[in-house]
């Protein structure tokens, strides 16, 4: 009886971490269609496919979503008017569950020109309620290795936005000294998967996949770490979305006080992750 009891629990055991590791890395593209039709005089159909092109072309740059023309070929319709007032272009939209028929929010940009309205904002508005896939799901660790022995950082991103630190190392270096302390703690963070486009990162032009901002209260940290709030982390993904960098800044765990002998900048931060479940 009890070695069946064993075996059952086994099997439940196995089966929830397999379905909880499928959730993290089955994730799907939803579908999205996108249609335009031209409001009032002015607009011509040479104007309506420029902007339904520059649409679906942008969103499916993202990754996190495939959108193609029509108003009836996906999950979610982007349902576009645009027209001329005051001699400015103005592209108005809502955007709809294809199954229910509920609006999920209204928008609109304009411009000059209609090279001038800003794509990038009016799709980011456009799918601001649409549940893209989130591709920080998951466990992650990050080591920095330091004369003295490495320095480590595990966390896991989970769903609602909450974060739990594993270990969160913070080290020093003082009058000839090295301190290392192993934190942990836990928090919340925000993930933006449409934040795919180009950013200056020293001097040079980087296209990044999404951007992501941490709120973390740590304990048994150096002082200034027991509270971590980093945010605008822009990161590049590996094609299987198993590790990360970040380009524009790290979440800082360490101080170096005595120079470029030890350590060549004086704080050190975790900047690469690999995910490990």
């Amino acid at each position: 009886m009890c070695t069946q009891f064993y075996k059952k629990s086994v099997v439940l055991t196995l089966f929830l971490l397999i379905f909880s590791i499928s959730a993290v890395y089955a994730q799907r593209a939803p579908s999205i269609g996108v249609f335009f039709e031209a409001s009032g005089t002015g607009v011509t159909p040479a104007d309506i496919n420029n902007i339904t092109n520059k649409i679906i072309t942008e969103l499916n740059s993202w990754g996190t979503l495939n959108a193609s023309q029509g108003a009836d070929k996906g999950e979610y319709t982007i349902r576009g008017a645009l027209s001329i007032q005051s001699g400015n272009f103005i592209a108005s939209a809502v955007t709809v569950n294809a199954s229910s028929g509920q609006q999920l929010n209204e928008y609109q940009e304009r411009g000059r020109t209609l090279n001038d309205i800003s794509i990038t904002s009016f799709c980011s508005s456009a799918v601001d309620k649409v549940p893209l896939p989130n591709y920080l799901l998951g466990t992650w660790r990050s080591i920095v290795n330091m004369p003295d022995g490495p320095v480590v950082c595990i966390i896991e991103f989970g769903t609602g936005r909450r974060a739990a630190v594993e270990r969160y190392d913070t080290w020093e270096h003082k009058r000839n000294n090295a301190l290392r302390y192993e934190g942990y703690g836990a928090g919340s963070y925000t993930y933006i998967g449409y934040a795919n486009r180009q950013i200056t990162v020293n001097a040079k032009q980087v296209r990044i996949d999404a951007v992501f901002s941490v709120s973390l209260a740590l304990e048994e940290t150096l002082p200034e770490q027991t509270n971590v709030n980093t945010g605008s982390l822009a990161i590049i993904f590996n094609s299987d979305k198993t590790s990360f960098e970040v380009v524009n800044g790290s979440l800082l765990c360490g101080r170096n006080h005595d120079g470029p002998s030890v350590y060549p900048a004086a704080v050190i931060g975790f900047s690469q992750f690999v995910k490990i479940r």
